[in-house]
């Protein structure tokens, strides 16, 4: 995936083939229209209008109708995370990594979901077909015009879970918020009870965590920030356009630094030689924390890292990388972020 983690912070590519024939998905595909229902986490879900017809328009602008509300769905990690956030339970989910790794599911209890691939690119799709799926959730990439799992690079095989049933997902890009509100959206569609007291309390610790985040970033006078993913051999900055919560830190004051190079394939990142290290002089660095504090370590080893003001000066904060996806994670960290801020230099942002 664009995003995914290994040696490079664009790439977790390790690719198996998948064993299905064709007549099994054939099959899958004609067995998905038997419906069972979904469990439920917070939120809970509603049982009335199961059998009502259905349409959702989803993050690509794309939108799909079906004869009734899906009752079996098959989720990506992350939308997974906001799926379960919202009371909607999938039967399966496949991940680009290990899901004892995952931030964003740690908090749920996971167990009777089948799990489908823990390896960017790898699904087991004949497993998949025998949940008998109605819905594919996943997040839309609009630089790859692709959704998670099915990107260039995902072997077709794998790629092949998308003949089992139609798949919709929020968009990636604009607005870490956005992108919740598009989940919120398709669990109601779902029947989740979306108006529940847990989810309430949910999104007030957020409002709060953002009004917070905004004083401390206007009493530290924090100019500008800049957000990495070293590694051994190139430090990677991101290009905020793709990171929709360096977009959100944005609008609640933390002016991130854009990038004027990024890849032209990948375009999530502009890739810059350990010798090129200080092209950019943030008042902040935001460190990718899916890799934390192992990527800070490659960094240090570096003799240019401190080439750069900030890691001199240790104005260091680790950054949530492309993996929020519910109310109570994006107000934890923007809480995490804020106390991090606030131990920062006084002088922070003077020259």
């Amino acid at each position: 995936m664009g995003r995914g983690l290994s040696s490079h912070p664009q790439k977790g590519r390790s690719l198996r083939p998948n064993r299905i024939s064709l007549p099994v998905l054939a099959i899958a595909a004609l067995a998905a229209l038997a419906l069972v229902a979904c469990g439920s986490e917070a939120g809970g879900v509603s049982e009335a209008d199961g059998d009502a017809a259905w349409s959702f328009t989803d993050g690509s602008g794309k939108t799909v109708e079906l004869d009734a509300r899906p009752q079996r769905i098959i989720a990506h990690a992350t939308a997974a995370a906001s799926l379960l956030s919202f009371g909607i339970r999938p039967v399966g989910i496949y991940a680009d990594t290990p899901i004892e790794d995952d931030p964003g599911l740690e908090r749920f209890d996971l167990e009777g979901i089948e799990i489908l691939g823990e390896t960017w690119g790898e699904i087991d799709v004949a497993k998949a077909a025998e949940l008998q799926p109605d819905l594919i959730v996943a997040d839309y990439w609009p630089p790859e015009d692709a959704y998670s799992g099915f990107e260039e690079g995902v072997k077709e095989k794998s790629k092949k879970l998308a003949e089992l049933a139609p798949v919709v997902g929020a968009a990636q890009g604009e607005s870490v918020v956005k992108l919740i509100e598009t989940y919120e959206r398709l669990a109601e569609s779902l029947g989740a009870d979306t108006d529940s007291p847990e989810i309430a309390a949910e999104k007030e610790r957020f409002e709060k965590a953002v009004e917070n985040f905004e004083k401390v970033t206007a009493e530290k006078r924090v100019i500008t920030a800049l957000a990495v993913s070293p590694t051994p051999d190139l430090l990677y900055v991101a290009v905020p356009e793709h990171a929709p919560e360096l977009l959100d830190f944005t609008r609640w004051g933390l002016e991130v630094i854009v990038p004027d190079d990024p890849d032209q394939k990948l375009p999530y990142w502009e890739n810059l030689s350990w010798e090129n290290a200080d092209k950019y002089q943030p008042d902040l660095l935001l460190i990718d924390d899916r890799n934390y504090p192992d990527n800070l370590r490659d960094a240090e080893k570096q003799p240019t890292w401190e080439s750069i003001r900030a890691a001199k000066e240790g104005a260091i904060v680790p950054w949530p990388g492309y993996w929020l996806h519910t109310y109570a994670d994006l107000a934890e960290q923007l809480e995490r972020m804020a106390k991090e801020i606030e131990k920062l230099d006084p002088s922070l942002g003077d020259e």
